[in-house]
């Protein structure tokens, strides 16, 4: 906003406050004129008001001294000076004026009130003023908002340019995606140093998309370019080109360039292209002609016959594979950056951007809690490390130390807890029995990720959870690992049948079978795991539907090789129900030993869980927590309502 924006001028122009209270005032004015020349009580002369009937009376009595009449009215004075006046009949008295002579009284015409030149022509001028007034500050306000979606600008372009005033963004702020950044170095390089690309021949690609899961960074590392190349950035989302007027986006996308033009160089951010760079022909003969036409003016813009030079697109969408091919052709969006999910090195840069703004404890290490967040995005840490400050601050913290990290990481993961949840004696035990056969089967399967926590307090719409972090990044998983996943999830109900009985199993395992079953599914139909199914995809091809129609043909297969793929998966899932009641027959004793401490701590840490079963002590104070005797098989126990829901997920973070 510049200075002359921020005062406002003299008749209120500069404040919207101010105009809209003036338009008010002169409405009112306006209505109080209107009233005040209708209103001919407020117009007649003064005097007291007497009926016809008694103004004859005192002509017939000699009492009245002079009248003036007129249509409307007619007004006086009485021989003994009191002014009067009345209203005389519709129908004209023709013998008023004979006997007003009779009587001696001096008779005199007296003017039409609102008879005024000007007043009458007020009173047929006022509605045309008032409807000139009105048009006059619509258009007014169209003008002044044309440029930005008034209602004359549909037309123009919503395209933002951000300047360094708005915070500059480097490089420096962008971590853990080094070979999306190296990519870019020579966009920023062209932008520099256009010369040295041309002495070589050499042009500089005309688009790049960038493609990544949301929160990866996209619009971060686009702003990264402008800010490195101290360039104007203009940002602008693919939905602000679709209008319900054919024609107005491609408009939108003219004026775009236009405004780009004038400040080149320059690079032009489109946000979610895939809303406007969607397959074309994709509605079966129904498509949007709106989106179409606004498709194909970006692509004559960006390589037509008019070169737009200095002017770089630099566009974000995570569904590269509806775009229009025309659209990623050499010339256009030539170059595609993958903006992947970091890995741990890159986790601990992200956390180590962040934790800056934050005042940190000296028990903060970023590498324990970049460890512990496999498969998070830069927002998901970013929102992690302000969940952290939170935390701190509701304590009334001054620094935030690594327990609020762990907080915050549980709270992220898992769900925030809900200690005011109440649950019966039998609940708890049950839970805590669940989520130690989860624990137990994993820690003697040697293919499954260590233990990081486990927790019989609910959290999210879990009651318990038991929490597996895996070493180190896994880019692929191998056929021992998917099987022993399998055998740590059955193992919660394994755990409830084993101690409670058969008729006691509760619906707690839903999202544990839930999980089991779409792993077998899809290493039966997808990764070729099944001997007697082979190595054959059978799995549903995920593309694009529109209007309840695929892009992409549906699997073939016969009725019996349908049933023998529902054969595969149901022995793959019980092989893993066999091997969790093999382990936890054979450590029936861990078993108790973890659930009771879960019903006496609540929380125990992955390091604790391995001292618990080594029969190492603990080394944590007695919560003096009351736990009952644990039920063995077959004991009956009081049945209880459940919530439905998984008690917790065994799936391996980022699986």
């Amino acid at each position: 906003m510049n200075d002359n924006d921020k005062q406002p001028s003299p008749g209120g122009g500069g404040n919207p406050w101010m105009k809209s209270l003036m338009i008010w005032v002169g409405i009112l004015l306006a209505l109080a004129l209107f009233v005040q020349l209708f209103d001919t009580r407020g117009t007649t002369a003064t005097g007291n008001e007497i009926a016809y009937s008694t103004f004859l009376d005192r002509v017939d009595e000699g009492t009245v001294k002079e009248v003036a009449i007129s249509r409307d009215v007619i007004v006086g004075k009485t021989t003994a000076g009191e002014a009067f006046r009345t209203r005389p009949l519709p129908v004209p008295d023709t013998t008023l004026i004979p006997t007003l002579r009779q009587k001696g009284v001096t008779v005199s015409a007296r003017a039409e009130e609102g008879s005024s030149i000007w007043a009458a022509l007020l009173v047929q001028s006022l509605p045309f003023l008032l409807f000139i007034g009105i048009a006059f500050f619509v258009v007014r306000q169209m003008q002044k908002n044309s440029g930005a979606g008034g209602a004359m600008g549909f037309g123009k372009s919503r395209a933002k340019m951000l300047t360094q005033k708005e915070g500059r963004v480097t490089f420096d702020d962008v971590a853990g995606i080094d070979e999306a950044r190296e990519e870019l170095q020579e966009v920023v390089e062209f932008l520099k140093d256009p010369s040295k690309f041309a002495r070589l021949g050499g042009k500089i690609p005309k688009g790049a998309l960038l493609v990544g899961s949301p929160g990866t960074g996209k619009t971060l590392l686009a702003r990264a370019i402008a800010g490195e190349a101290g360039v104007p950035f203009f940002t602008i989302s693919g939905s602000d080109f679709v209008e319900m007027f054919v024609g107005v986006g491609a408009s939108r996308v003219r004026d775009m360039f236009e405004q780009a033009k004038k400040s080149a160089p320059c690079i032009v951010f489109i946000d979610e292209i895939d809303a406007v760079g969607r397959h074309r022909g994709a509605g079966l003969g129904n498509g949007n002609d709106e989106r179409e036409q606004t498709l194909n003016q970006l692509l004559v813009e960006m390589d037509g016959f008019e070169a737009n030079e200095g002017i770089i697109i630099v566009a974000a969408t995570n569904r590269p594979d509806v775009l229009d091919p025309a659209l990623l052709r050499p010339g256009r969006f030539d170059r595609q950056v993958v903006v992947p999910r970091p890995d741990i090195e890159g986790r601990i840069k992200i956390l180590e951007v962040h934790m800056k703004k934050v005042p940190l404890a000296p028990d903060v290490d970023s590498r324990v809690i970049a460890r512990g967040t496999p498969g998070f995005s830069g927002a998901d840490l970013a929102n992690l490390v302000n969940e952290a400050a939170l935390t701190a601050a509701r304590k009334g913290k001054r620094l935030v130390a690594m327990l609020e990290f762990e907080e915050a990481k549980d709270k992220v993961m898992m769900g925030a807890e809900r200690r005011s949840m109440v649950m019966t004696e039998d609940e708890k035990r049950m839970t805590a029995y669940h989520e130690a056969g989860h624990a137990i089967v994993s820690i003697h399967e040697p293919a499954s990720d260590p233990i990081h926590k486990a927790t019989i307090i609910p959290r999210g719409r879990a009651l318990g959870m038991v929490m597996r972090l895996p070493e180190r990044d896994s880019y692929s998983y191998h056929r021992d690992k998917m099987y022993a996943n399998l055998a740590v999830a059955m193992g919660g109900r394994v755990a409830e049948e084993v101690i409670f009985g058969y008729d006691k199993v509760s619906s707690g395992a839903s999202g544990d079978i839930q999980y089991a079953t779409g792993l077998a599914r899809d290493m039966v139909t997808k990764w070729g795991m099944s001997d007697k199914v082979g190595p054959v995809e059978y799995a549903q091809p995920e593309g694009e539907s529109f209007l309840g129609y695929s892009s992409s043909q549906p699997v073939r297969m016969s009725n019996a090789t349908a049933q023998l793929i529902d054969d595969e998966i149901k022995n793959i899932v019980e092989g893993g129900l066999t091997r969790a009641k093999q382990v936890l027959g054979e450590h029936i004793d861990q078993l108790h030993t973890l659930a009771q401490a879960l019903l006496e701590y609540e929380t125990l840490s992955g390091e604790e869980i391995k001292r618990l079963i080594a029969g190492e002590d603990l080394g944590r104070p007695d919560p003096g927590a009351k736990t009952s005797s644990v039920p063995m098989r077959g004991t009956s126990i009081p049945k209880t309502k459940r919530p439905s829901g998984p008690f917790g997920s065994a799936a391996p973070q980022g699986a």
